[in-house]
């Protein structure tokens, strides 16, 4: 059978592939990194009613700009760029100044009422402590710690240095590590 050496195929050997036109190449890439991206955009939109749009856009997307990828190896990167600024254009085209951290899951109804008040209590502080950081610090710290995106990848997609994207981290984690301080 065709598909099963297709799925076996690495991210280089299907972008390739798709870009040349494969439909079933590109759709191994669609079932090998949908969950990752559906589970990223919901992190980031914070509802699960945008995320399947926001994903389908992502692979509309990336199969017409397929035959435009210079390096075929990174594929699952520039896929997670592309649901990254999808979502985020979901989110200014909300109008909404709420931040990321707003749209958190609420505490598992198992857990009793003095630990959802706790948790509740620690995640109102990390968004205080969140939206105090300089907006690139705020940035960058998303994208590593919910988007687990490298720092080679947040350097491209701020257009920054990856020394920059170092030291915002370092300043945002520093500062985090103290504001939430009662919590360790």
């Amino acid at each position: 059978m065709m598909s099963e050496p297709l799925a076996e195929a690495s991210d280089r050997i299907l972008a390739g592939r798709a870009a040349d036109g494969d439909l079933r190449a590109f759709e191994v890439l669609v079932r090998r990194h949908g969950p990752l991206m559906r589970a990223y955009a919901t992190r980031v939109l914070g509802s699960n009613s945008e995320v399947d749009d926001v994903v389908q856009e992502t692979f509309i997307t990336a199969w017409t700009k397929m035959p435009t990828l210079d390096d075929l190896s990174v594929v699952k990167s520039w896929l997670m760029r592309i649901v990254n600024r999808k979502a985020i254009d979901r989110i200014r085209a909300r109008h909404d100044d709420r931040p990321l951290l707003d749209w958190d899951d609420e505490t598992p109804p198992e857990q009793g009422p003095e630990k959802q008040a706790e948790a509740q209590s620690q995640r109102e502080q990390l968004k205080s402590a969140l939206d105090r950081l300089p907006e690139a610090q705020r940035q960058c710290w998303v994208m590593k710690e919910v988007g687990g995106f490298s720092y080679e990848e947040i350097s491209e997609e701020l257009g920054v240095p990856p020394s920059t994207v170092r030291g915002l981290l370092a300043r945002a984690r520093k500062t985090l590590i103290r504001e939430m301080e009662e919590w360790r």
